[in-house]
């Protein structure tokens, strides 16, 4: 590159420097340095020489300049010559003096220039700087900056020079009256003593090891009296905060004596600084280096300012932390290490300060004092070692503190005590007990979570902190071992420590397996020697307690049962191998569950186990006593938590249970009845379990102190207190009542069953009877569920059958009474379920209930549950669900029990008449309980059938009669369960014929299969299925029961139930029919009857009745019914309907009546032109009236299944004539009267049809096709939205196209005489007949099957036929058909090659319309065909289709440059070859713009042209570019156009160094690009052929044509573009 073109390059970059988006100045900028890298020395003359001749430039823009030196200068300062040093120099420095006033960002940038040279040419920028430093006049601010940042990047080489330096500041210092300058002179001051005492520090590495602090502590000091004794009196904050920040580094270097001397002045004067600033960490941290002086040189002075200095520091460390805030953060770790320092050199002096100040009572003092103590004992534990007693007595009051902030600052100070050996003092046992009882807080709602960088230790609750640090302590602090073991172990019992057991329990594992690995006797506990521990029995009750809530408390109940495991030894030498294997099943079955999937009942069930099996282990009664006194002193402990407290009686019933002292066991009982709270109902359920499980082993001694608590003096007196408060004592005696009440049922229900039976009467029920006139609910539920367990448990004796229970007859009408109470329509107690259940049990017991009890009974329960509200959903309560659910089931279970006493027809009959009203029931949720609750008695009675002899089943009639008709109930389940009912009694009548219970009848069994059809909600499958169900009924009904069938379906016509009544119309269609034979003498009345609905007209089920009359009419006079049913007005009403289709009944007249229809409607035209009223508007299309009519009869009468042979036998002529009618009527409309009636709407008795004649005509359509056994076919045009598409202009040819795909997939025999019907329609006077013909015709050659019929050569004919057809729609189908042969029949496009070929590249010059659409569609074709014509055919045109396709690349048209782009793609795919040499050249030149069209806007187009280069990659004959184009360019992967163009360019340039000159000439022509992506693709291309370029290849490129358009580019609107330019002239540097 020339020197003329490499400043032209810089000056175009340099002009730009000026551009407003700050992301293109920033680029320009970077453009410069890529200049800088190359060529640093001409770039930086070239900034130099723009910024001396642009002295106007404003100052933003010169600053980028200057900012873009700096960068090269950072990496290139070591090229520059000196004379180009001392010109960049004198420029910065004037730059950056050119102005008195303050302009920041352009004296900084000008600043950082001379700070970038100074690192390599020091002695010049420093005689540049000393030269501005005038003898008796202030510098220039900017001068004060930069020796103060040379002083930090280069201090060795600034030091020596700062005698000079501040000999000329030094003398100024009092002239400068301004606060800035001030400032600076603190900043520079600042920075020269931190250089030095740099400099001083690594005296190994100076060039000058003999420098000494004396060298400038004269001039320190001098300027330190300036800055103290004038400057920090400012009433300017800055300038006060920049003289202390001096200070602090300053004052190491001040003479030893002087420090001393004017220690008593600087400290108090920092100091005060703290009352007059909000920000403070520079105080604190200036106040720290001068302590950190005056302790270096053993300052005696320091004593005496002692007492201020921690009063103003301990002030600052109570000011309140704010995360958010960085600099309170660092004044705080400042104030600490001042804290160090002074603890360091004057620790009692510090702690007689702090100590004191822990006993107020102000939050931020205790906080912060506590925050100091904390850190002191980490950072001086040398010095506070001999403190520790002192320390730990000061914590006294602070522990008594409620404040959170203050508890979190004390377990940070515990945290930090127990690692420096405090605990092991007196008084530490306090220190952990504070923690536990953190720990046992109650949990916090969670606090806001701080960000992925904070370490804010404030964010955790107080209970969370605790829990890490006791965890901390116990297993990582070595030293507190046996500190905490086994001390930690007493806070497991007490009440207020409950919340903090699981930290306790993890903690105490840890312990404990140290103290295991440690030996035998390190772990065995001494209880003699800690008389505070709780015995092994307390330890094991609790634990076992707290277990059975496992989850609670971050999951309690897993580190329990661990720690329980782990103390074996010291609860029972015998349990170690026993708890070694039972322990990890029970945390096995904790593991498999969560909190929600957890059994409460299975779990608390396998803890009892695991208790029994250790008591019978033991075996010891004294122990098993101990422990059973224990578990009742804890009683009280889990007043608040009633589930445990619950499992807590289970255990001591268990272990009762396990005495053999029956004192022991009397005493016991009789304790917990006197001391029970029975106002809690989980306590008097416990205490009933508890008792329950006791008799077990017990039975005599819990039944007679049971007795005797009836009979104390202390029940009684208890009745007796309670009754003198009236307003209360009724619910509270009421409770005592039902927690005994309870207790009898828990005892009847556990106790053994050989031995309760004796006791039921006598002493159980005895005393629970006595109770029934309660209106309590509580105590009526209480009632109940006692006397269900009792019957339960005389039911599940092994003597119940001889058993003879007096009391049943009372006990049955007991239960009615309480279900009668309950209210009818709401559920909110489980009363009913629970007396429904106990009249279960009790039904089974003798003596048997009479008729009228049984009656009551059924009637009362059904009453009580089938009028309930309908079943509630999950989101309305899973309890109320579950209990709805629960009752329902105790119902199937009394009446089935019911049943049994009765197993005969007349048995069942009773149950279903009373079940009768409420399968008849206008709600629906009632039928459905009536109907489910049949099919189960129906089912029980067939699974129990027993037939002795051959009897009729004389009801089985009546039964069906009421049954069949709900198989189309509203309601699914009905449905499905009256199918049921009938299947049951099916069979029933096959067992009565004396067939075996296994026999399975084929006919009966299809009932099964026809319950999915009922699921449907479809009203035709719905009641063709309740045909079958007929048919079904009408084969295995005796004639004897016949009659009484009819008569019960004829009921059911009236029914309210609108699906039910047509279902029995249904069913008695099919009975006529399958059975009218035996009931000739009924079939007149029957018909009559439904002609009759016919005139009432009261539904569609009554029609079939008058089709017969129709259908005999029709065959003797067709023309004549067809005529008159023409005349029908339009729309056609359902009555006109249903005769239209009893035309098709018979198939001969269905073909004759398809005849006429169709020549009816291909008699008239399909339509006439309205005169358009408006000038240039077409005339409006309107129907006409005939062949409208009769394709709405066409419609009908193929919707009949049976028109199915007579359309079959004139398939082509329907399928034509109807293919043609939708064509013609593609945006016809209706005439003006039917318009008006369809905007009024069609009246009820109208048949449901759209009457737009094209949507009409595609459902006509559609009813031929599956009418003739196409369903394949329709349900793909329903699937692919064909039918839609037919029905709109725009959709038109597509929903053709899709219907001809459907035909030859699913009706390809068909199409020959299809083809033969539709060979004359090319010459059809209406163009939209000839367009849609032929996109039907083009879409099968898509298909093999015009191979397999041979069908080839006669659709080839019939589309070049209409090659030249006048309709440019037509010859764009044409083409599209030719094409299709491509995928339809493959081998076959050699054979017809050249003709294939010929039409689409004739297709390419259709017309002059640049968009032409069938030019598009040829482009289309080629891609599809050029793979599979002979190499020889293609050779002739590819040269012309690779030209003609060309321009379209950069189509305005989306579609035209992705066609076109594809196209090129596949034509360099078959070039391999022959064709290589004579393709290659249209290969390189559509290179550049496929890969700029890469970032096209439009996705389709990008795509495209990644399989575009894919397939030219091979053709140009570079492995390595063809292997980046398959990497980079595969389909779905995302690309990085940068990287990727980055990769391309280089190989590119280095197989290809000759077409640099044509690619950049491309590129040249895409600058102008209307698209701004490719217009900004084109100068970053630009760029990176020039970065890849070698110098050789410099004669191609014109660079100054180059720099001219990219100079262009970089005033284009679009920023992105602006940039690239940028990018691009920076990267031009490399043609040097």
């Amino acid at each position: 590159m020339t020197e003329s073109s490499m400043k032209k390059l810089a000056s175009t970059l340099l002009d730009a420097i000026t551009d407003k988006d700050p992301l293109v100045q920033e680029q320009v900028c970077s453009a410069l340095c890529s200049l800088g890298e190359v060529r640093p020395v001409e770039t930086l003359r070239a900034c130099e020489e723009y910024l001396r001749q642009h002295d106007k430039l404003v100052h933003p823009y010169r600053a980028a300049v200057l900012r873009a030196m700096e960068r090269v200068l950072s990496s290139r300062a070591s090229e520059l010559d000196k004379d180009t040093a001392s010109t960049i120099i004198l420029l910065a420095s004037n730059e950056m003096t050119k102005t008195k006033d303050l302009v920041w960002d352009w004296q900084q940038a000008a600043s950082g220039v001379l700070v970038a040279v100074g690192r390599q040419f020091i002695s010049k920028v420093m005689e540049e700087l000393l030269r501005r430093l005038h003898p008796g006049t202030l510098p220039h601010c900017a001068v004060l900056h930069t020796l103060a940042s040379l002083s930090v990047a280069n201090a060795f080489g600034v030091v020596p020079f700062l005698p000079s330096v501040l000999s000329s500041l030094l003398p100024v210092l009092g002239m400068a009256k301004q606060d800035t300058v001030r400032v600076a002179f603190c900043s520079a001051l600042q920075r020269f003593s931190e250089g030095a005492l740099e400099y001083l520090a690594n005296l190994d590495r100076a060039p000058d090891p003999t420098v000494r602090k004396d060298a400038f502590a004269t001039d320190i000091f001098s300027a330190y009296d300036v800055l103290f004794h004038q400057w920090l009196q400012s009433r300017e904050a800055k300038l006060r905060l920049a003289v202390v920040e001096a200070l602090g580094p300053m004052s190491h270097l001040l003479p030893s004596e002087r420090l001393e001397e004017q220690l008593p002045k600087l400290l108090p004067g920092i100091l005060a600084l703290y009352k007059k600033h909000a920000e403070t960490f520079y105080l604190s941290k200036s106040l720290g280096q001068i302590l950190e002086a005056a302790v270096s040189v053993g300052s005696r002075t320091l004593e005496t300012q002692l007492d201020a200095l921690l009063a103003a520091l301990h002030s600052q460390i109570c000011v309140p932390v704010e995360s958010s805030s960085p600099l309170v953060m660092s004044n705080q770790k400042e104030v600490l290490r001042c804290f160090t320092v002074l603890a360091c050199s004057s620790p009692d002096r510090l702690l007689a300060f702090l100590l004191p100040r822990l006993d107020t009572s102000n939050e931020r003092t205790r906080v912060g004092t506590l925050q100091v103590v904390r850190h002191v004992i980490n950072s001086a534990a040398a010095q506070m070692e001999d403190k520790k007693p002192f320390i730990l007595s000061s914590m006294r009051l602070p522990l008594l503190d409620t404040n959170s902030k203050v508890k979190r600052a004390v377990v940070q100070v515990i945290s930090a005590m127990a690692h420096h050996g405090y605990l092991e003092q007196p008084g530490g046992e306090a220190m952990i007990e504070y923690i536990v009882q953190q720990c046992a807080l109650p949990p916090e709602q969670e606090p806001e979570k701080p960000g992925p960088g904070s370490k804010d230790p404030k964010a955790d609750s107080v209970r969370a902190i605790s829990v890490r640090t006791l965890y901390l302590v116990s297993t990582t602090v070595d030293r507190m071992s046996h500190v905490l073991w086994p001390y930690l172990l007493q806070f497991l019992i007490p009440v207020r420590f409950t919340g903090a057991l699981t930290p306790l329990c993890r903690s105490l594992v840890h312990l404990a397996q140290k103290r295991q690995e440690a030996g035998a006797d390190a772990f065995l506990i001494q209880y003699n020697a800690h008389a505070s521990l709780p015995s092994p029995y307390a330890v094991t009750g609790r634990l076992l307690v707290v277990s059975s809530s496992p989850y609670l408390g971050d999951g309690r109940g897993v580190a329990a049962l661990h720690l329980l495991s782990v103390l074996h030894p010291n609860i029972h030498p015998l349990l170690g191998q026993h708890w070694e294997t039972t322990v990890p099943l029970l945390l096995g079955y904790l593991d498999e569950h969560t909190e929600e999937t957890l059994l409460q009942e299975e779990w608390e069930e396998k803890l009892l186990m695991f208790l029994r099996d250790t008591l019978a282990i033991i075996s010891d009664n004294a122990w098993i006593c101990q422990l059973s006194l224990e578990l009742c002193r804890q009683l009280p402990c889990y007043d608040e938590a009633p589930q445990e407290k619950n499992f807590l009686y289970k255990c001591i019933g268990t272990t009762l249970g396990a005495a053999s002292s029956k004192e022991v066991v009397r005493k016991h009982l009789q304790e917990l009845l006197e001391t029970a709270r029975y106002q809690e109902e989980a306590e008097r359920e416990g205490l009933a379990c508890c008792f329950g499980i006791c008799a077990i082993s017990h039975l005599e001694d819990t039944l007679a102190q049971l007795e005797d608590f009836v009979r104390s003096e202390v029940f009684r007196k208890s009745i007796g207190i309670l009754n003198i408060f009236k307003d209360r004592s009724e619910n509270e005696v009421e409770k005592v009542k039902s927690a005994l009440i309870l207790c009898y049922g828990h005892v009847a229900a556990r106790a053994p069953r050989e031995l309760v039976l004796a006791k039921v009467e006598s002493d159980i029920l005895r005393n629970i009877c006595q109770h029934f006139n309660t209106k309590d609910p509580a105590l009526k539920l209480c009632l109940v569920q006692s006397v269900c367990m009792v019957s339960r448990a005389i039911c599940s004796s092994t003597q119940a059958g001889s058993f003879h229970f007096t009391r049943k007859a009372e006990l049955v009408a007991q239960m009615m009474e309480f279900i009668r109470a309950e209210p009818p329509d709401s559920l909110r107690t489980p009363i009913r379920k629970k007396a429904m259940l106990t009249c279960t049990y009790l039904v089974s017991v003798e003596p048997a209930l009479n008729e009228q009890a049984r009656a009551d009974v059924i009637r009362g329960c059904l009453h009580s549950v089938m009028a309930l509200l309908p079943e509630p959903k999950e989101e309305d309560g899973g309890c109320q669900k579950s209990l709805y659910l629960e009752t329902l089931h105790a119902l199937e279970d009394l009446l089935t029990s019911l049943l049994q006493r009765n197993m005969t027809p007349q048995g069942l009959q009773i149950m279903i008449e009373h079940l009768s009203p409420w399968i008849k029931s206008p709600r629906g949720h009632e039928r459905a309980r009536a109907l489910g609750l049949s099919a189960l008695l129906l089912r029980y009675f067939l699974e129990h059938l027993r037939v002795s002899a051959l009897v009729p089943f004389h009801n089985l009639g009546l039964l069906i009669g009421l049954f069949s008709p709900r198989c189309a109930d509203l309601w699914p389940a009905t449905r499905q369960e009256a199918v049921d009912c009938v299947y049951s009694l099916l069979y029933l009548q096959l067992g009565y014929e004396g067939f075996s219970r296994d026999y399975r009848d084929d006919v009966a069994e299809r009932l099964l299969s026809l319950k999915d059809g009922l699921v449907h909600p479809d009203p035709a499958i719905l009641f063709h299925t309740c045909h079958s169900v007929g048919q079904i009924i009408a084969k295995r009904l005796p004639p004897d029961q016949l009659i009484s069938l009819l008569l019960t379906m004829f009921e059911a016509l009236g029914d309210p139930e609108k699906n039910c009544s047509r279902a029995a119309t249904v069913m008695i269609n099919c009975l006529l029919q399958e059975r009218g034979g035996v009931l000739q003498e009924k079939v007149p009345e029957i018909v009559s009857v439904l002609r009759s609905k016919l005139q009432e007209a009261q539904g569609e089920h009554v029609l079939p009745a008058a089709q017969h009359s129709v259908y005999l009419l029709a065959t003797q006079h067709c023309s004549a019914v067809v005529s008159s049913l023409l005349g029908s007005p339009l729309p056609l009403d359902s009555h006109a309907c249903m005769l239209w289709r009893a035309l098709a009944v018979e198939p001969r007249l269905a073909a004759q009546v398809l005849g006429l229809l169709l020549e009816k409607m291909s008699r008239d035209v399909p339509f006439k032109e309205s005169r358009a009223f408006l000038l240039g508007r077409t005339p409006d299309r309107v129907a006409t009236l005939l062949p409208l009519s009769a394709t709405c009869a066409l419609f009908e009468v193929m919707s009949t299944s049976a028109a199915g042979p007579a359309v079959l036998e004139l398939y082509p002529q329907l399928f034509v004539a109807l293919l043609l009618r939708v064509s013609c009527t593609v945006g016809v409309q209706l005439p003006r009267n039917l318009q008006a009636q369809e905007r009024r709407g069609a009246s009820p008795a109208l048949a449901a049809r759209n009457l737009e004649p094209c949507s009409s005509a595609v459902d006509t359509l559609r009813s031929m096709l599956l009418r003739s056994s196409s369903e394949d076919v329709v349900q793909r045009m329903d699937l692919e939205g064909g039918w839609e598409l037919l029905r709109t202009s725009a959709g038109h040819e597509e929903g053709a196209a899709r219907l001809a795909r459907a035909m030859a997939e699913h009706a390809g025999p068909r199409l020959p005489l299809v083809l033969k019907t539709l060979a004359c329609t090319h010459s059809s006077v209406y163009e939209n007949q000839r367009v849609t013909t032929t996109a039907f015709l083009a879409e099968l050659l898509n298909s093999n099957v015009a191979n397999d019929l041979m069908l080839l050569d006669s659709l080839l004919e019939s589309l070049a036929a209409r090659q030249k057809d006048t309709c440019a729609s037509v010859r764009r189908l044409v083409l599209r058909g030719l094409a299709n042969l491509a995928s339809g029949c493959p081998d076959k496009v050699r054979a017809h090659g050249p003709q294939l070929l010929t039409a689409m590249i004739g297709g390419l010059d259709d017309g002059d319309n640049p968009h032409s659409p069938v030019a598009l569609e040829a482009m289309l074709g080629l891609a599809r065909l050029v793979h599979l014509v002979e190499a020889w055919d293609l050779r002739s045109g590819l040269l012309h289709v690779a030209i003609r396709i060309r321009p379209f690349f950069d189509s305005e048209k989306m579609e035209f440059r992705t066609a076109s782009i594809r196209l090129f793609g596949h034509l360099n795919k078959v070039c391999h070859g022959d064709c290589e040499d004579v393709f290659l050249d249209q290969v390189v030149g559509g290179l550049a713009p496929l890969l700029l069209h890469l970032q096209d806007p439009q996705a389709t187009v990008a795509s495209a042209c990644r399989f575009a280069l894919r397939m030219c990659g091979p053709n140009l004959a570079c492995e390595e570019l063809s292997a980046a184009f398959q990497k980079h360019l595969q389909e779905g992967r995302a690309l990085h156009f940068g990287e990727f163009l980055n990769t391309t360019c280089k190989h590119l340039m280095h197989h290809f160094p000759d077409l640099l000159g044509r690619l950049l000439t491309t590129c040249l022509f895409y600058f102008k690009s209307s698209w701004e992506d490719v217009r900004a693709a084109a100068p970053l291309f630009t760029g990176f052929l020039v970065l890849h370029a070698e110098p050789r290849q410099q004669p191609q490129v014109d660079l100054d044509q180059l720099i001219s358009a990219l100079q262009i580019l970089l005033k284009d609107p679009a920023p992105e573009v602006r940039t690239r330019a940028a990018e691009a002239l920076g990267r031009l540097v490399k043609l040097a």
